[in-house]
Parts: structure tokens; C-alpha cells; sequence
């Protein structure tokens, strides 16, 4: 696990040394073991590591046997010994005992196909020399991050924006369109970033840049066809075997390793899977508001199988924490659940180096409560008039004060599954945020859909049926742009590993064939999972419905953070970007401290967002 940047300049041209110790610099938190520069002609790497595999041998950058290929990988390569072995039998000559390795040696025997033979999570940069050829690559869930500029003939690449932005000519002019769909959705989607003329690198590609040219393709979909003709029982063996052995797989380490545990069926399962192999150490956070604390599940499991359990209790501290997470995530990330991430993060490392997670059982075994609403939308769609009753209904609960999501689920009933399933997920419907810009923002945004890329999503979709379409969407939206961002950065920021069981793509490929009812049936989600655990886990972790990591700022900004709220929304800083309306602004904040509505998800979408103006448009470093 590490941090990684580079620069390819134009041919004649090398890399600049400070520009590349400063890329490296700003990426230390993901790897405080060791610093690395390294100079290829025109091509230079940084490469920041935290020593996990080889720790004695693994040093990057990693070279081929004739020193003409060299890459820097941040991640980790399950199946390594597996590639090692076929490779070794091919003639090639390894010199660590470092995952890293195969990935040089790989490329070398099966050229850019290499990216599909990898099991794990990865985002690597491998410079050919005799080709004077840059191959970039990214894992197929987007677990580990790559972003990139390009301009003039030259590139530039970094595992973070922090960092990036150290690069010469890479620019700091926010993106508008950026803006509007992070408003949508609490995150900005791939490829885009916040940054006008910066771009992620989405999940199961490569990027290849040569001749001063740039192409991107896919290596790796997902597909959810031809489903398998599958009962419960078959089904349940074969999740437990899959999962057991992706726990497995990622128990290797050279250094001390636990788990996140929520109390929630996905952590839960990874635990009493790990206790299979030894001892774990568990980390837990709550609150002090029973509602969100979900400390007491999580004990439960910590006492079945023995752990060495530790907790940790959130308290708001915005002007403690708020500033560290926008420097860190470096564009505006308004997942509320980044706060209790980051605190669980710091807890964890102060034991252990790698912890184990229940990433990823929602989406692919249908955890979200909004799988559970397209399930009464095509029920009420197949009604008499079903879809005009659901609008009456709708219009009715906008004036009699329902919660924002009650509200949003019941205007989704009235119109297209993917229009419902956009605004379900929506921190801002269409209408609002017109209501919140000023003429000139709407001028700019003019032409920009932000549900165009789910729409897409939804059309590139092979599933049967709705469920399974919407499963996908998630997969190739939501994960890796929000939950897997959350966690990477959280976790990175204080030099902690975190792997993903759930997803091993093993598993992630056999459940997304498996048929719609073995995931959700009536209000019952994730039901082949939890029948895959039933044996393992305490009968009340296994009744719960999803809670999600809830955390309490609909309180706070009524409370313990109302000042601060409003010193940085209706600040003189924020008035003057020219996005937002005062007048509407100051509305929303009155609306939600008078507890009118819960406004809590949308303040702080804009909370966020000018905290991240301050920090990288008004005063960079």
C-alpha cells in the first residue's frame, strides 16, 4: 500500500526534481515508511510506501530483468504467488518477494492484458522505456484511486488531488459542471473532478499515453448474464465459500492486522469468517445518541468469538476535523459518514496496520432501503392509474412537512425507474437546486444533466430485471465514487490498509448472476447472505435491517454546530462565488434550525463545498 505520482514530459524534457518531492510530499500520510524518487529520461515516479508485504525487499519502483520496465503499484495483488509461480515457469527471474513484482513480469509476458490477471485492489503506473510508453491502470471496483492531467503532450498522475496539484500547470479553476452534480449526488462522478481539466481514471481501465497522446479503455464489466438457474441452499454454500476464501486471501500480512466492525451483517460475517484463522482485533465507533449507536451489535459479535474489541465514541469537533477532511479528500465529498470513518480510521491504526471491511454487501446483495422502494414503485406502476396516484401523493406530502426522503420516494412512484431511482439518491432534486443558484450559476449549469451518467449506467446494464439493473448502477456509480472514496481516503490520511472482502471480484461476479429473489424478497434484503452466515452470527444481527454508519448532524446544526454552520454558509466568502443565492441559502439554515424540515444532508453538501473553496480556490498552497 502506498502513494503514487509521476510526470511523462515531452520527449527532450525530464521531469522536475522539486515538483516530484513535492507530489511525494503531499502524499506521506499513504506511506510513511519510505520515499522514493525515481528518473527515467522523460519520465519520473514519486512513490511514498507503507510496508506491508516484503517489508525487508519491496521497495518501488520495481524493475523488469533488463531494467527497461518499471512500475509503482498502490494496492495489493492477492493471487501473487499464483502469477509468480506461471511466470517463474515462463522463464522469468524475480528478485523480491514482493506482490508488486508480477506486475512488471506480467506486463512483460501478457502486455496490457496484465490488469485482468490481477485478483485484488490496485491503481499502478508502469513506464516502458524502450517504448517510451506510460500504462496506467486502475482495480475493476475503483477501490484504490488514480487521477490525472493532461496538457501539451505531457501527463501528469498522482493517487490523490493533494497531491496532483503540485504538478506544474495543472490548474485550480473550479468545475462548474463538477459542481452541479456533486450538489446531486454528495459526490463528484467519474471522470470528472472538481478541478476544470483533471480527471479520475474510472474503475477497469487502462490509460495508455504515448506520442504525446492519451487513449483510455476498458479491460473488465461486469456482467449479470446469463443468470444462474440456483436454489438458497446451493446459493448460500457457495457465497459462504467464496467469501470465507476471499477473507482468506487477504489475511496476508507482515504486519498487525483487525477488522471494522459496525455490528451490521457484511462486518460481521467478515469477523466470524477471520476468527476462522486466528485472533482479531475489532474497532468500533458510536454515538452518544442511542438511535445511531450501534456499539451494543457490534459487542455481540466482538463476545461470540473472543476479540480484542475497542470502541470509540463521536463527539462533533468541527473545527478539529472539518478542515483535515476536505485537505484530504481534495475535492468537495459530502458523505456525512466521513466524519465517524475518519475517527474509526484513527482509532484502528493506533493497533493495527491493515483492517478487514464489509464494504460492498449492499450493492451487490440489495442492503439499501432504496431497493426496497423500487420493489412498492413497480408495484404501483402495475396499478390502475398507479403512477398519477403516486404524483397526487407526492404533491400532498410537499405540504405537509414528510422528511425529505419519505417525500423524494413517493415523487420517484410518479415517474421512470431510473428518474426514480436518480432522485432517490438526490441530496438536491433538479427543481432545488435552481431555487438555490444565482442567475449566473444557472446560466452555467445551462445544458448539464446530472442524471445523464446514470442514465447511461442503467442502459449499459445486461441485468433482467430492475433490481438487478439498479445493483449495477450502484456498482459502477455510487461504490467507487462515494463508499470506496470514503474509506481509501479515511483510512489513507492515517497510514491504515483497508481490504474489501465483499468485493473480491470472484464474488462480486457470482452475485451479480444470481436471480433478484435470492437478494430481496418482500422487506428482506441480502437474503442469501444472511443465509450464508445464519450459522455464524447472533440471531439479532441477523433480523436487523440496514442502519447504515447514520451519523447525528441534523442535531448538531440545531445544536453544537448551528454557529458554525452559519458563520461559514452566510459568510461574505461565500456570498461572493457568484453559486448560490443568499436569500436561499439563509432560508434553508432557518428552515432546518427551526426544525420545519431536515435540511441536515443539504447544509451540509454546502458546508462542505465552501470549505473546500476556502482551502483550494482562495488560498492554495
Amino acid at each position: 500500500m502506498c502513494g503514487i505520482a509521476g510526470i511523462v514530459r515531452a520527449p527532450g524534457e525530464a521531469p522536475s526534481r522539486e515538483s516530484l518531492e513535492a507530489m511525494g510530499g503531499a502524499l506521506a500520510h499513504r506511506g510513511p515508511d519510505e520515499a522514493t524518487l525515481a528518473f527515467y529520461g522523460r519520465a519520473g515516479f514519486s512513490f511514498r510506501r507503507l510496508s506491508i508485504i516484503d517489508v525487508a525487499g519491496g521497495a518501488q519502483p520495481i524493475d523488469n530483468e533488463d531494467g527497461r520496465c518499471h512500475v509503482v503499484l498502490n494496492g495489493e495483488i492477492y493471487n501473487h504467488l499464483e502469477l509468480r509461480a506461471e511466470l517463474e515457469a515462463h522463464g522469468h527471474r524475480f528478485r523480491t518477494h514482493c506482490d508488486v513484482e508480477t506486475v512488471v513480469h506480467g506486463y512483460e509476458e501478457w502486455g496490457d492484458a496484465v490488469a485482468r490477471r490481477l485478483r485484488g485492489m490496485f491503481a499502478f503506473a508502469l513506464w516502458d522505456e524502450s517504448r517510451q510508453r506510460l500504462l496506467l491502470a486502475r482495480d475493476r471496483l475503483g477501490k484504490k484511486p488514480l487521477v490525472y492531467h493532461e496538457a501539451n503532450g505531457e501527463i501528469a498522475f498522482a493517487s490523490e488531488l493533494r497531491a496532483l496539484l503540485r504538478a506544474p500547470g495543472v490548474p485550480r479553476e473550479a468545475d462548474v459542471a463538477a459542481i452541479h452534480e456533486y450538489l446531486t449526488y454528495q459526490y463528484v462522478p467519474h471522470p470528472r473532478t472538481a478541478f476544470a481539466g483533471v480527471a479520475k481514471l474510472p474503475p477497469a481501465h487502462l490509460l495508455v499515453f504515448e506520442d504525446g497522446r492519451s487513449r483510455i479503455e476498458r479491460y473488465w464489466s461486469l456482467s449479470f448474464r446469463p443468470p444462474l438457474a440456483i436454489d438458497e441452499t446451493e446459493a448460500a454454500s457457495e457465497v459462504r465459500r467464496l467469501l470465507r476464501d476471499a477473507v482468506k486471501v487477504r489475511l496476508m500480512s507482515e504486519v498487525p492486522l483487525g477488522a471494522f466492525l459496525s455490528g451490521g451483517l457484511d462486518s460481521s460475517a467478515v469477523v466470524a469468517l477471520m476468527a476462522e484463522f486466528h485472533r482479531v482485533k475489532t474497532f468500533s465507533i458510536g454515538f452518544e445518541e442511542d438511535v445511531f449507536d450501534e456499539r451494543p451489535f457490534a459487542a455481540l459479535v466482538a463476545r461470540r468469538y473472543g476479540t480484542e474489541h475497542h470502541e470509540f465514541v463521536v463527539r462533533p469537533d468541527a473545527t478539529e476535523v472539518l478542515p483535515r477532511l476536505v485537505e484530504h479528500y481534495g475535492e468537495p465529498f459530502a458523505d456525512s459518514s466521513a466524519l465517524p470513518t475518519w475517527y474509526l480510521a484513527r482509532l484502528t491504526r493506533q493497533h493495527v496496520t491493515v483492517a478487514l471491511d464489509g464494504d460492498g454487501g449492499d450493492e451487490l446483495f440489495a442492503g439499501y432501503d432504496r431497493y426496497r422502494a423500487l420493489a412498492a414503485y413497480r408495484l404501483m406502476a402495475r396499478l390502475p392509474a398507479g403512477r398519477g396516484l403516486a404524483h397526487a401523493i407526492a404533491n400532498r406530502a410537499a405540504g405537509i412537512g414528510l422528511p425529505a426522503r419519505a417525500r423524494r420516494l413517493l415523487a420517484a412512484a410518479s415517474s421512470t425507474p431510473e428518474e426514480s431511482y436518480a432522485r432517490t439518491v438526490s441530496v438536491f432534486a433538479p427543481e432545488e437546486t435552481r431555487a438555490l443558484y444565482t442567475p449566473e450559476m444557472i446560466a452555467r449549469t445551462k445544458g448539464v444533466d446530472p442524471y445523464d451518467g446514470l442514465r447511461r449506467a442503467f442502459a449499459a446494464s445486461d441485468a433482467a430485471d430492475l433490481l438487478g439493473r439498479t445493483l449495477h448502477v450502484d456498482t459502477l456509480t455510487y461504490l467507487p465514487d462515494d463508499l470506496l472514496v470514503k474509506v481509501d481516503i479515511a483510512t489513507m490520511a492515517h497510514g491504515l490498509e483497508a481490504r474489501s472482502p465483499l468485493l473480491d471480484h470472484p464474488l462480486v461476479e457470482f452475485a451479480a448472476r444470481l436471480p433478484s429473489r435470492l437478494k430481496l424478497r418482500g422487506s428482506c434484503g441480502k437474503r442469501v447472505l444472511r443465509r450464508a452466515a445464519a450459522d455464524l452470527l447472533p440471531a439479532p444481527i441477523l433480523r436487523r435491517r440496514k442502519a447504515g454508519f447514520g451519523v447525528p448532524i441534523g442535531r448538531w446544526f440545531r445544536g453544537e454546530l448551528r454557529g458554525y454552520l452559519e458563520d461559514v454558509l452566510l459568510s461574505m466568502a461565500a456570498r461572493s462565488r457568484g453559486f448560490f443565492d443568499p436569500a436561499a441559502v439563509r432560508a434553508l439554515v432557518r428552515s432546518h434550525v427551526a426544525g420545519l424540515r431536515d435540511r441536515s444532508a443539504q447544509l451540509w453538501a454546502l458546508l462542505m463545498l465552501e470549505l473546500w473553496c476556502r482551502r483550494f480556490l482562495d488560498a492554495p498552497d
